[in-house]
């Protein structure tokens, strides 16, 4: 058989995401803040977007009732039983279909108008100065900067500076202080520093012993033992009997009192003595400075109790980018382009401002439809509390919604709903079940957990220690059938020690 080069045309079909296509999907697991700074870029690169002025109501706020809808007329409503604005597709991929339905709203264009369009816009100098730049805003800026609390590592150099240190020190003491964490540990080897600095470890050692000596103390140190020494240290409270106790911390957790009298040949006043001391030293010395900027979550979506019965969804227009197409603009340009490669330019620019529009308008609507079906499926929890979440997965919803599970997936990441108990992010109602013994409905895994925390806390008022094996008979009798190691994985999810430590802590 000959072999050769030949030309072929065949049909087919097959799925292409797009860029825009891409862009959508990115757009729907972004969180706010990861929003807004995709809009801020679209901003700066697309001259042909604006961004609506606040002033009045959003539009794309949106609103829908759980699980009856009768609202006012002016607010856009969306139907739970509305099934056929978004098309599941068997195909991972297939999240086109998912994210622009046949009901896609048409994109919102403002129409700006100037006095006069040969002058171009006028330009609104009643807020100058508030902003960064101008020579007001400079005295607020001064004023923060000299306000604003010292970090950890601007602290410590500023010891390190009248530290004495000779120009190599120095140079080794600054790395050390950039290797020092949030809770004041170094988490940099010290034979590194050596080799990166050139010189010998006994140099970046003495340097190290110094920098120890800074406030607060226990700062650099490199273990937990060594920080509570170095507090020792200072007060003068360090002896044979606490370096024992400090190298046996392990013994100190699981309140293994008897091993650690004996260690420290001492009784058990002494010993007490020497704990309530260690009680009183701070592990994290660092912690006390701020190391940057606290971010508040945001919520993406309000639940509040209606009074006519159900709940009311209600999408942040906080958290809702307010942009539009200049329409006015895009004439004028259009009309002044004389190349090809211009007029190319500018239809493409207004593609993709139609298309992010859409984008951002679809991405409220999944949002509040999923959002809206989650609150539906855990009523219970929102009316009597986490012991009647319920179990709960993606497909569940999906199928609910009318979209694969990969979308409402995305749609549930790092989005964040505000209820009357609190603010929670979208993952957290969906839980794993555990079976019932009693063959009723299962419960969630998420309420088991909040049943064993109960049950330990009341131990105190009953005075009796629950054993993993004990907590498993009393779930069993509240129809739970769970298993002991299942217990213990919770348990111990919690950070509640076992039964014996607990036993131990009481005496």
């Amino acid at each position: 058989m000959a072999l050769g080069q030949r030309l072929e045309l065949k049909q087919g079909q097959g799925l292409v995401i797009t860029p825009q296509l891409q862009q959508a999907i990115k757009l729907l697991q972004l969180s706010n803040l990861e929003l807004e700074a995709v809009i801020e870029a679209e901003l700066e690169r697309n001259p042909l977007l604006q961004r609506e002025d606040g002033d009045g109501p959003a539009e794309s706020a949106q609103e829908i009732d759980a699980p009856a809808a009768d609202t006012a007329d002016e607010r856009r409503e969306l139907e739970l039983s509305d099934r056929d604005t978004m098309v599941a597709n068997n195909d991972l991929d297939a999240n086109a279909s998912d994210v622009y339905g046949d009901d896609t709203p048409t994109v919102r264009e403002r129409e700006t108008s100037h006095a006069d369009d040969s002058e171009g816009p006028m330009v609104d100098w009643s807020k100058a100065g508030k902003g960064g730049g101008g020579f007001d805003g400079d005295d607020e800026t001064l004023e923060r900067a000299l306000t604003r609390e010292k970090t950890l590592h601007e602290h410590l150099t500023d010891q390190a500076l009248i530290a004495h240190f000779s120009a190599p020190e120095m140079a080794i003491a600054q790395i050390l202080i950039d290797g020092v964490d949030e809770g004041g540990y170094m988490r940099v080897a010290l034979e590194e520093v050596a080799d990166r600095m050139g010189c010998e470890l006994a140099l970046v050692e003495k340097v190290l012993a110094t920098c120890q000596g800074f406030e607060p103390t226990g700062v650099m140190a490199t273990s937990v033992p060594e920080c509570l020494r170095l507090q020792l240290v200072e007060r003068n409270r360090f002896d044979p009997a606490m370096a024992v106790l400090l190298d046996n911390l392990e013994l100190l957790a699981r309140r293994d009192l008897s091993a650690l009298r004996k260690l420290c040949g001492v009784d058990d006043e002494d010993l007490a003595e020497m704990i309530s001391e260690l009680k009183s030293l701070n592990p994290r010395p660092g912690a006390q400075f701020d190391s940057g900027p606290s971010q508040t979550v945001v919520p993406d979506v309000f639940v509040r109790p209606d009074p006519a019965g159900g709940w009311r969804i209600d999408l942040n227009s906080d958290t809702l980018p307010r942009i539009l197409v200049d329409q006015k603009y895009q004439a004028r340009v259009q009309a002044s382009a004389r190349s090809e490669s211009e007029k190319t330019y500018l239809n493409e620019c207004m593609n993709q401002a139609n298309w992010l529009i859409k984008s951002l308008d679809q991405r409220a609507r999944t949002i509040l439809k999923v959002s809206a079906e989650i609150v539906r499926q855990q009523d219970g929890f929102f009316v009597y509390g986490v012991e009647y979440l319920r179990p709960l997965n993606l497909k569940t919803v999906a199928e609910a919604v009318g979209m694969h599970e990969s979308t409402v997936s995305r749609v549930t990441s790092n989005k964040y709903i505000a209820t009357p108990r609190g603010v929670f992010e979208l993952k957290f109602f969906f839980t794993s079940s555990i079976a019932s013994s009693d063959g009723t409905a299962a419960h969630s895994a998420e309420s088991v957990r909040h049943k064993i925390k109960s049950l330990i806390d009341g131990e105190k008022a009953s005075g009796e220690i629950l054993s993993d094996d004990r907590i498993v008979e009393i779930l069993k009798e509240a129809g739970v059938d769970i298993a002991r190691r299942t217990v213990a994985k919770y348990r111990e999810a919690l950070r509640i020690p076992s039964s014996v430590e607990r036993k131990r802590a009481i005496r």
